[in-house]
C-alpha cells in the first residue's frame, strides 16, 4: 500500500506458494514460484497490531500493508494488517541478530543461554523488565509475561538475577539427586513442578495448542474464550503498574507490602512523581518524626529554675521593700498623709527593685 513503511518486495509470478516459519517473534515468509524464477524471502515482525488476514480482493480491511492475491475467482487476499504501523517487514531469510533462541522450537537452547548469562547487565533489571528482553525471551510478550508470574507467584519487580540464580541451584540440585532420569520421567516433573524458564515454554504452547483462534478480536466469540483462558492479564481484581519501558504489567497482590501500597516506582525504588510533589508543597507532613535521647528530658530551667538566680530576686524584692518603707517615713515627717491610696507607690517600689537589679542606679 502507498502508506506502508516496508520495502518494495522485488517478486512477481503468476503462480506462486506461500509457507512459513516462526522464531520467537519474528515470521519468515517464502514466496516459491511454481515455474520458473528464484524464490523472495520476507521476515516479518508485528508489533502491537500486526496480524495476517484472508479476505475478499474486493474488501480489502483499511491497513492492509501487503497483500497476496490469490487465483480464486473471484480472487481473495492474504494481507498483512497493521492499523499501528509497529510492525515491519524486511527482505531476505536471516533472523535478526539480536534475538536469543525462541522458546517454543528452541527451548533447551533457550534455557542454556538465560542460565550461562546471568551476569549480564539485563538481569539487574526486574524480572517482568527481563522478560521482555528478546535477547534471551524471544517470544515472550507483554500478556505472556503476566501470566507466567502469576502462576509462579513471583513479584514481578523482583530483580531477575535473584529469581533465576536461585533457579539455576535448583536445577544444579536436581542434576545430583537423579542423574539418570528418562525423558518421560523429567517432562513429568516438569510438568508437575515447573519452573519459570519452563513455564516461558509450555505457557505460550497452551494458546497454539488451543482448538480456537483466540487471538482473532473480529471474531467475540474466540476473543471470549482467550479471556477466559486469561488468569492475570487484564483480568478484575488484579493490580496493574507501569515499568520503566512504560509498558503495563499485570500481576496479584501478595501478603508483601507491594510497590503500589508503598507510593514508590517499582523500577527505580524512589518516591512516584505524586509522592514527591506531595513532599515538596508539605515537606513537613511525610516527615518523620525523630525522638532522641536528649529530647525526651525536658529543659533543666522549665523543670527546676536554679536556686541561686530565686535567692537573689528574693533579696532584691526584701530591699525593695526596706528602702519604700524608709522614704515613706522620711515623707510622713515632712508633708501630711497623702491622699491617695499606696498602690502607686506599690507600683514604684517594683519599679526601682527592677532598675536596681538590673545594676542601674536607684531613686534619689
Amino acid at each position: 500500500s502507498t502508506v506502508g513503511r516496508g520495502p518494495e518486495v522485488p517478486f512477481s509470478s503468476q503462480a506462486y506458494r506461500i509457507s512459513a516459519a516462526s522464531r520467537g517473534k519474528e515470521l519468515r515468509l517464502r514466496l516459491a514460484p511454481l515455474g520458473p524464477g528464484q524464490p523472495q524471502d520476507l521476515v516479518f515482525r508485528f508489533g502491537m497490531s500486526g496480524s495476517f488476514r484472508l479476505c475478499p480482493a474486493a474488501q480489502l480491511p483499511r491497513h492492509a500493508h501487503l497483500r497476496f492475491l490469490s487465483r480464486d475467482r473471484p480472487p481473495q487476499a492474504l494481507c498483512f494488517v497493521d492499523a499501528r504501523r509497529f510492525g515491519s517487514w524486511r527482505l531476505g531469510d536471516a533472523w535478526q541478530p539480536d534475538r536469543g533462541p525462541c522458546v517454543l522450537s528452541e527451548y533447551q537452547a533457550f534455557r542454556e543461554n538465560v542460565l550461562k548469562n546471568l551476569d549480564d547487565k539485563a538481569f539487574d533489571k526486574p524480572i517482568c523488565e527481563a522478560l521482555l528482553n528478546q535477547k534471551f525471551f524471544n517470544g515472550i510478550g507483554n500478556y505472556l509475561r503476566a501470566e507466567i508470574l502469576y502462576r509462579l507467584k513471583i513479584p514481578p519487580f523482583e530483580k531477575a538475577r535473584t529469581v533465576l540464580e536461585a533457579l539455576k541451584d535448583q536445577e544444579q540440585t536436581r542434576r545430583k539427586k537423579s542423574p539418570s532420569l528418562t525423558l518421560s520421567k523429567k517432562l513429568k516433573l516438569m510438568r508437575e513442578n515447573p519452573d519459570l524458564l519452563e513455564l516461558c515454554h509450555t505457557v505460550p504452547m497452551e494458546v497454539i495448542a488451543a482448538e480456537k483462534k483466540l487471538l482473532e478480536p473480529d471474531h467475540s466469540d474466540n476473543y471470549a474464550a482467550f479471556k477466559s483462558w486469561l488468569r492475570c492479564y487484564l483480568v478484575p481484581g488484579m493490580s496493574s503498574l507501569r515499568d520503566r519501558n512504560g509498558r503495563t504489567i499485570w500481576f496479584q497482590v501478595l501478603s508483601a507490602p507491594s510497590p503500589p501500597h508503598l507510593g514508590m516506582s517499582p523500577h527505580t525504588g524512589q518516591a512516584t512523581r505524586k509522592k514527591r510533589a506531595q513532599l515538596k508543597a508539605d515537606p513537613e507532613a511525610q516527615a518523620p518524626k525523630v525522638t532522641t535521647r536528649a529530647s525526651k528530658r525536658p529543659p533543666k530551667a522549665a523543670a527546676k529554675p536554679p536556686k541561686p538566680a530565686k535567692e537573689e530576686e528574693q533579696e532584691v524584692v526584701a530591699e525593695g521593700l526596706r528602702k519604700g518603707r524608709a522614704r515613706g517615713r522620711r515623707k510622713t515627717s515632712a508633708a501630711p498623709a497623702p491622699s491617695e491610696p499606696e498602690a502607686p507607690v506599690t507600683t514604684g517600689r517594683r519599679r526601682t527593685s527592677v532598675r536596681r537589679s538590673r545594676g542601674e542606679p536607684g531613686s534619689p
